[in-house]
């Protein structure tokens, strides 16, 4: 899925007949950086290889405002996106270039906080209060559901937790992988049980 809505002078987003790869990712990227500056780009995105697969970055003006893993559907996540955020999406550009170069520093170990604006407008409520307390979760420290929600100011609402954790716009960079069952086991996962896995192996904090 490569745009949602271009704006009106769209021919010039396609690629130029004989033009190189690398001139095409070129030319996409500077009509990407233009669009931004002319104020009809609302959504940028990207994907990013990693330990854990393909993962989707998406961003406004505000911020990094998803985050999601390939078995959650790009194509859907972009969708969702136009629906809820603005149909103004385009992949490309450089407003992501930041969110992808800590990405990869985290997954090669040389990061252990994000230092990125966040857009969260995606969750609201208690969901937003639980997202806002996870990054206070250190690198390679866990929280149980019940801790998590007792620090969120309901500390009966352990399912409330669970699912604020599965729906969290932003996996990876809010660390809803910290958030584990009271046993020790991991419990559920949005990237599933065995990316949870290595990104606590990742911050040596492995069940």
């Amino acid at each position: 899925m490569n745009t949602t809505s271009q704006p009106d002078n769209a021919d010039l987003f396609t690629p130029l007949q004989g033009a190189d790869d690398d001139a095409r990712r070129r030319l996409h990227r500077r009509l990407v950086d233009a669009a931004e500056a002319e104020g009809v780009l609302d959504v940028a995105y990207r994907t990013v290889d990693t330990a854990v697969g393909p993962l989707l970055l998406a961003a406004t003006d505000r911020g990094l405002v998803r985050v999601a893993y390939a078995r959650q559907d790009h194509d859907a996540v972009l969708q969702t996106l136009s629906t809820k955020v603005s149909p103004r999406i385009l992949r490309g550009g450089s407003r992501l270039d930041h969110a992808a170069r800590e990405i990869e520093e985290y997954f090669a170990g040389r990061r252990q906080t994000f230092d990125l604006p966040l857009d969260l407008r995606l969750a609201t409520g208690f969901r937003l209060g639980v997202l806002q307390h996870l990054p206070t979760i250190g690198y390679g420290r866990t929280e149980s559901y019940s801790q998590v929600a007792t620090a969120a100011g309901s500390p009966r609402a352990v399912r409330a937790v669970g699912t604020a954790c599965a729906t969290n716009p932003l996996p990876v960079v809010v660390p809803c992988h910290r958030v584990v069952r009271s046993d020790g086991s991991l419990g559920e996962y949005a990237g599933g049980a065995e990316a949870k896995r290595t990104l606590l192996t990742l911050e040596g904090a492995a069940a």
